[in-house]
């Protein structure tokens, strides 16, 4: 049988007196914000980037005017559930996501998945399993195969033009 709300809230109330999920919380938050002035800093005159949202997942959004020009943009997100970094290609509207799932299922990003992700019409897994001891040199992992990917995405975008 499942659980009743209450024991999820009471178990919930638990965490949240050790302290342990704000301070956690508010630690990758921060870090995510890190990585998005890192990016931002680097790429600045290539792309335009958006504020840091959160909840139940992290993310900044960033595009250029042909991203623009399609009504695409990108998103780092952390994904707290799976604790890994990735990188999507979001879609302006429902129209736009049907039209760029149907250009990118078919592409090596998209190989094995035969639906469309929930929030985007690209997931890739930048990062898994992140080593936050290890900041600067996770941060310049998530850049390095960030700008990899997006150079690719765009890339095979306008070769299906």
């Amino acid at each position: 049988m499942d659980k009743g709300i209450n024991s999820f809230v009471s178990a919930y109330q638990e965490q949240i007196r050790t302290g342990d999920i704000q301070k956690t919380y508010a630690f990758l938050l921060k870090y995510v914000m890190q990585i998005k002035a890192s990016i931002e800093k680097q790429f600045s005159k290539k792309y335009s980037f958006g504020n840091v949202f959160q909840g139940y997942l992290d993310y900044f959004y960033f595009s250029n005017d042909y991203l623009r020009s399609k009504k695409l943009r990108f998103g780092i997100v952390l994904n707290h559930s799976e604790m890994r970094f990735e990188l999507w290609l979001l879609g302006q509207n429902k129209k736009i996501q049907d039209k760029y799932w149907n250009i990118l299922k078919a592409s090596s990003w998209n190989q094995g998945r035969t639906t469309k992700p929930q929030y985007s019409e690209l997931e890739i897994i930048l990062i898994d399993n992140p080593d936050f001891e290890k900041s600067d040199e996770l941060t310049a992992n998530i850049l390095k195969r960030a700008v990899v990917e997006v150079d690719r995405i765009v890339a095979y975008l306008v070769e299906q033009e």
